[in-house]
């Protein structure tokens, strides 16, 4: 399967996009760098799971996705209370985040099931 067919890869990367613009002109490096790195992360590494040959890989490629949505998450509730994201951009996100969540445990866990 493709990547560019699967609906968490299209979101997560959309997502990214959004991540990118809004820290486009930021003069955070540091925190730049980070926040737009993990979105990126997301995106990518469904991408590269799906390309591997066994679902063992598969699987692994997905958790790290995971992982990544959580270190953004993190970061974003960190530039709330920053105040360099806006609560309602930052919450919208989250929820967003979520919901790529729970459609990467849902795609987990179908390479798991497979004989």
């Amino acid at each position: 399967m493709r990547c560019e067919r699967l609906n968490v890869w299209k979101r997560s990367g959309r997502l990214s996009v959004e991540v990118y613009k809004a820290f486009g002109s930021s003069q955070d490096y540091g925190f730049k760098d980070q926040i737009t790195r993990s979105s990126l992360s997301i995106a990518s590494n469904i991408a590269e799971g799906v390309e591997q040959e066994s679902d063992k890989d598969k699987a692994r490629f997905i958790n790290i996705a995971q992982g990544s949505s959580a270190e953004l998450i993190t970061q974003i509730y960190i530039g709330i209370e920053i105040a360099y994201i806006e609560k309602i951009t930052g919450m919208a996100w989250i929820k967003k985040i979520n919901e790529i969540l729970r459609m990467l445990n849902a795609l987990r866990k179908s390479y798991a099931q497979r004989p």
